[in-house]
C-alpha cells in the first residue's frame, strides 16, 4: 500500500471528491489580503484586468481543446476508459493534462486579479493536489498504453513549456 493510496480509491474516486472540495473551497473563500487596499487594487488594475483576461483566456484553451481532443474518453475519473486510445495531438503535445492546468491558470488568474491570501494558498495546494493526481493517471495511463512513458519525456506536465 502506499503513502497515499487511501485517497485514490480503485479508479481515483477519492481524487475526485477531493478536487471538488478544493474546488468549492476556492469558489467560497472570500478574498482577503490587509495590503490590498481600495486604492492599491485600483492603481494596478490596468495590470490586474489584463492578466485575469490572459490567464482566464489560457484556461480556457486548455481546457476547451483538453476536452475536445479527449471527448470519447472523457472521464470525471482519473481511471482511463477501457476504450482509450493515447491522445498526443493538439492541446496534448504541449501539455499532458490541460483539464487540470485549466484549473490551475483560471484560479492562478483569479489570485492575480484579487491578490488574495487565502485563494493564492488553495491554488498551492491545488497545484500539489493536480500534480498527485496527475501522477497516479499517468501510472495507470503507463500500464494501459506503454508508449506513454515515452510520450511524457517530451511533453510537460501541468504548465506548458515549464513543468
Amino acid at each position: 500500500m502506499t503513502r497515499f493510496s487511501f485517497l485514490k480509491g480503485h479508479r481515483g474516486e477519492y481524487l475526485v471528491v477531493l478536487q471538488f472540495v478544493l474546488f468549492f473551497a476556492f469558489l467560497f473563500t472570500p478574498a482577503w489580503n490587509p495590503l490590498a487596499t481600495p486604492a492599491l487594487l485600483d492603481a494596478l488594475a490596468p495590470v490586474r484586468w489584463p492578466a485575469l483576461i490572459a490567464f482566464w483566456a489560457v484556461a480556457l484553451v486548455l481546457g476547451g481543446f483538453g476536452s475536445v481532443h479527449i471527448r470519447e474518453y472523457l472521464t470525471p475519473l482519473p481511471y482511463p476508459v477501457d476504450h482509450s486510445q493515447l491522445v498526443k495531438h493538439g492541446v496534448y503535445a504541449r501539455v499532458r493534462h490541460p483539464l487540470y492546468s485549466s484549473q490551475l491558470f483560471a484560479a492562478a488568474g483569479w489570485v492575480l486579479f484579487t491578490l488574495s491570501i487565502p485563494h493564492l494558498a488553495i491554488l498551492v495546494v491545488g497545484f500539489f493536489f493536480f500534480d498527485y493526481k496527475a501522477s497516479k493517471e499517468e501510472g495507470w495511463l503507463t500500464e494501459r498504453h506503454p508508449e506513454y512513458a515515452e510520450y511524457a519525456k517530451g511533453v510537460k506536465k501541468l504548465i506548458p513549456f515549464l513543468y
